[in-house]
């Protein structure tokens, strides 16, 4: 008994993909890959960012808010950020530190390895103090620095 199959009963005993679906299927993940791979920078670049905002308008604003409220102002610009961690010279009486938890005695640094800066009274915000990352090109008062302004 020798059966002829339709075509439609072929298709359904036939299980599997042929060749060109899965070149289509590969081509299809080879661009996903390079689309990923060329906007990598950006990606890191924005959270990088983020973290340096997060920690100049939360992070150490609280430490400075509770230094104000135990000393009465805020830290010089002579003193810095440094104040947060050790008393300054002749305010020990009333220092009630450390303000923030620094491993090994220093700040931690933005996420492109430079110091955060720190100006009071500030100049753009004169009421009150600058606290700022230097950003990507590591130059001060530039157009990329991340500021609590």
């Amino acid at each position: 008994m020798n059966r002829r199959l339709t075509t439609s009963a072929r298709r359904t005993l036939r299980k599997g993909f042929t060749l060109l679906e899965i070149l289509i299927a590969v081509a299809i993940v080879g661009m996903l890959v390079g689309i990923a791979v060329t906007n990598i920078d950006k990606i890191l670049g924005q959270s990088q960012e983020g973290v340096a905002k997060l920690f100049v308008n939360e992070s150490l604003k609280a430490s400075l808010v509770r230094y104000r409220i135990d000393l009465g102002d805020y830290p010089t610009t002579d003193d810095g950020l440094k104040a947060l961690i050790t008393a300054p010279e002749g305010k020990q009486d009333r220092w009630r530190g450390p303000y923030v938890d620094a491993k090994g005695g220093a700040l931690p640094l933005d996420p492109w390895g430079a110091a955060y800066q720190y100006r009071y009274p500030g100049t753009k915000n004169t009421e009150s103090y600058d606290l700022f990352s230097i950003g990507r090109d590591k130059i001060p008062d530039s157009s990329d620095d991340i500021g609590n302004w």
